[in-house]
């Protein structure tokens, strides 16, 4: 019958196999920086299934390509080497060989091979390497690398669950470990503008994070669901995202999480111009946060960068949108004073956003300065730069802008 699930998955996203070909060789350039190889054949073996587990890079361009795991895509891992036979010595051999003889060919039955058991120590291994995923994430982020080794994390965390027996708290914690890789690939996709792969990646990760049954990956999820939705400028669905993970039981016996959702309800309704109800909602974080007990076990992803600097940062973000420059400054030069070292990347975004804040209230001279000292290459703060330019030259296009622009070209 072949690979049903992998000509589906061509149905569904309406591709041919010289376009799947295609597509996966530009995936598999994003990863290498060198051109892919993959023809016709490759892609009807798979297809006739006579391809069963394809090669570590095609497995991760196949799911850049289709946002689906190996294993969603009808691919089989291989399982685990049968253990070595024991040695024979020359006596029992000789005598194997003459009853073979006497009796005709003789049928020897393989070793059964020993069952693969999954245990917490295999999860900790991968929650090892998803902490590195997340550290590089806070120093560059938004790349495509960062974006490919998630999703290739979530499917060897998959594939281990289909490796092999396992309780229900392991079988669980793969699912939430899964689905928090494939969130940091939305995260990632949603940083560097590739918003399609993020929508794509979500579907996915909220179906893992759904497997789980973890209301602490759940609330990343759709929480970060809003967020891809305030960057594509549409409010309304970002405010139904993000309202999925406020309404989530977590939220109520963690004053943490209760936090992050109203700080970044506020960030949604600057875009709605609604200044109440952005107050309100900038309110409601820092009360949770004071109430947050600071002892409490918490997923690495959300103690990485959630605190105080990071209230002020969407605060800086929701004051901005909103037109609110003045106050949009002030929590930018708070957020920057707390801001962690390894905060990089975020540290980048708000000096860019304190920028667009000093432009917005004349002040083109200071905000051609804040601008300048970023130095962080990231498509986001570039993007943000960009706009900037634009508008520093619509409102100063004098001296101002000429060194700017000078200084912005050899950037």
């Amino acid at each position: 019958m072949g690979n049903q699930a992998l000509q589906m998955a061509l149905d569904d996203a309406g591709l041919t196999q010289e376009k799947l070909a295609e597509a996966v060789n530009k995936a598999i350039e994003r990863v290498t920086g060198r051109p892919g190889r993959i023809g016709d054949r490759v892609v009807r073996r798979w297809l006739s299934g006579q391809t069963r587990w394809p090669h570590e890079l095609q497995r991760r361009a196949l799911t850049m390509t289709l946002g689906r795991a190996p294993v969603e895509l009808g691919f089989v891992p291989p399982s685990g080497p049968l253990p070595a036979a024991p040695p024979e010595d020359n006596v029992n051999r000789r005598q194997a060989l003459a009853t073979g003889a006497a009796l005709g060919a003789a049928v020897t039955a393989p070793a059964p091979a020993t069952p693969y058991h999954v245990g917490m120590g295999d999860v900790r291994a991968l929650q090892g390497r998803f902490a590195k995923l997340i550290a590089a994430d806070h120093k560059k982020g938004g790349d495509e690398q960062t974006e490919a080794a998630a999703l290739a994390l979530a499917d060897e965390a998959v594939a281990l669950r289909q490796r092999g027996s396992c309780s229900q708290r392991v079988r669980h914690a793969l699912y939430a470990t899964a689905a928090a890789c494939v969130s940091s690939a939305v995260w990632a996709a949603t940083d560097g503008r590739r918003f399609d792969a993020a929508l794509r990646h979500h579907e996915r990760a909220a179906s893992l994070a759904q497997e789980s049954g973890d209301q602490a990956i759940l609330f990343r999820v759709w929480s970060h669901k809003g967020s891809l939705y305030r960057h594509l400028g549409r409010p309304a669905d970002a405010l139904d995202a993000n309202d999925v993970a406020r309404r989530l039981s977590i939220t109520r016996r963690d004053s943490l999480f209760a936090s992050l959702g109203h700080a970044r309800h506020a960030a949604i309704l600057g875009l709605t111009r609604d200044k109440a109800g952005v107050d309100r909602a900038l309110g409601c974080a820092r009360e949770a946060m004071v109430r947050a007990d600071p002892g409490e076990r918490r997923p690495l992803w959300l103690t990485a960068f959630y605190d105080e600097a990071e209230v002020h940062s969407l605060a800086t973000t929701a004051y901005l949108a909103a037109g609110r420059g003045a106050e949009a400054e002030a929590h930018a030069h708070v957020s920057l004073t707390l801001f962690r070292p390894h905060l990089v990347r975020s540290r980048a975004i708000t000096t860019a956003r304190l920028a667009r804040a000093q432009l917005g209230q004349g002040e083109a001279e200071r905000a051609v300065a804040t601008a300048a000292s970023i130095d962080v290459e990231h498509p986001r703060v570039r993007s943000m730069l960009d706009s900037f330019t634009r508008d520093l030259r619509r409102i100063s296009p004098g001296p101002v802008y000429d060194l700017w622009e000078q200084q912005w070209k050899t950037a």
